[in-house]
């Protein structure tokens, strides 16, 4: 189902016109239209979602605590229903065509489902020998290959339950990649790693996003997402909140204003008179959410005041700011 026949479409599209193939540039790999989840007992897990992912980019789901991401992964990827709207991955219906985007798809949900009993390369061998698309003959190469990617290559004789979080959320992304897939959904992939490990693993969704794999990543690290995606998303109690590149989502938060003095205390009263806001003054340096007004008046007023301004400026936004900005919240673990 990975060569070129996995760019056809099963029939006309929307008024009988043809779909469009997804190998075109600027197609969507996943599209939702009123995506809703509603519990029984009344709970609206994810409400009215349009959701826009673009082939080729490396896109972070962003929400925090509850906020529906794990519920609308799970749509997507046909585990349940929904229960009002449309979603299409790679041009298809979910869950309605499943069957044939499924093995197009490569997926870490809610960490990777084990035999604690076997080695790393048995789980895999496993794994592959489920896929009735996968060529018997040359299975063992496959599986020693995303082995030595995801770095398990050593540990492969070990038995699973013997591996830390982190080996075992690697060797659930080695399962992910044991063919080539036009799709990579990964849900909290560094979960358990060390700081060289989500070094190694940012590198390697890179490289998959290089080789033409659009991957589709939900993590609670706002600066991994920031590192590694091109897009993303933001979720707060169900709803989308905002999309778009991650450059944008940036510059539509403001940074923080940022003074370098060694009269600190005097310098944060002054800027709490001139209207900056979360002031926070750590030794030599204080900073706070900048001001409507003109900052040219604000460092007038820190000098008319007699205040020793070794440094003033405004350090750009980064995505956590946007986020606090947009949801009012902090960030907590993914939901």
């Amino acid at each position: 189902m990975d060569g070129p026949s996995a760019a056809r479409r099963e029939g006309p599209g929307p008024g009988g016109a043809p779909e469009r193939d997804l190998g075109q540039a600027g197609a969507s790999v996943i599209a939702t239209h009123g995506l809703t989840k509603r519990y029984r007992g009344g709970q609206l897990a994810v409400d009215g979602l349009d959701l826009t992912v673009p082939a080729g980019s490396v896109f972070g789901f962003l929400g925090p605590n509850g906020s529906g991401k794990t519920t609308t992964i799970r749509m997507l990827m046909g585990l349940i229903e929904p229960t009002a709207g449309t979603a299409r991955v790679l041009g298809r219906p979910m869950p309605g065509s499943a069957r044939t985007v499924l093995p197009q798809v490569g997926a870490l949900i809610e960490g990777p489902a084990l035999y604690g009993f076997l080695s790393g390369r048995d789980n895999l061998l496993r794994y592959d020998a489920a896929d009735p698309t996968a060529d018997p003959r040359t299975r063992r190469a496959r599986v020693a290959a995303a082995l030595d990617r995801v770095g398990l290559a050593a540990a492969a004789g070990k038995k699973a339950k013997a591996y830390s979080l982190g080996m075992k959320q690697r060797l659930g992304l080695a399962a992910a990649l044991l063919r080539s897939r036009r799709l990579l959904v990964l849900d909290e992939p560094t979960n358990g790693l060390d700081p060289q490990g989500m070094r190694e693993i940012r590198a390697l969704i890179r490289e998959l996003a290089a080789e033409g794999t659009t991957v589709f990543l939900s993590s609670h690290l706002l600066d991994e997402i920031e590192q590694v995606c091109t897009h993303a998303a933001v979720m707060a109690q169900g709803r989308l909140i905002t999309q778009g590149a991650v450059a944008d989502l940036a510059a539509g938060a403001r940074g923080r204003l940022v003074v370098t003095t060694p009269d600190a205390v005097e310098a944060a009263r002054v800027l709490k008179e001139q209207g900056v806001t979360d002031v926070i003054a750590e030794g030599d340096r204080v900073t706070g959410e900048p001001p409507a007004r003109e900052l040219s008046e604000v460092s007038a007023a820190l000098f008319g005041a007699g205040v020793r301004v070794r440094g003033f400026t405004l350090e750009r936004a980064s995505l956590e700011d946007a986020f606090v900005a947009l949801t009012g919240e902090g960030f907590d673990v993914a939901g």
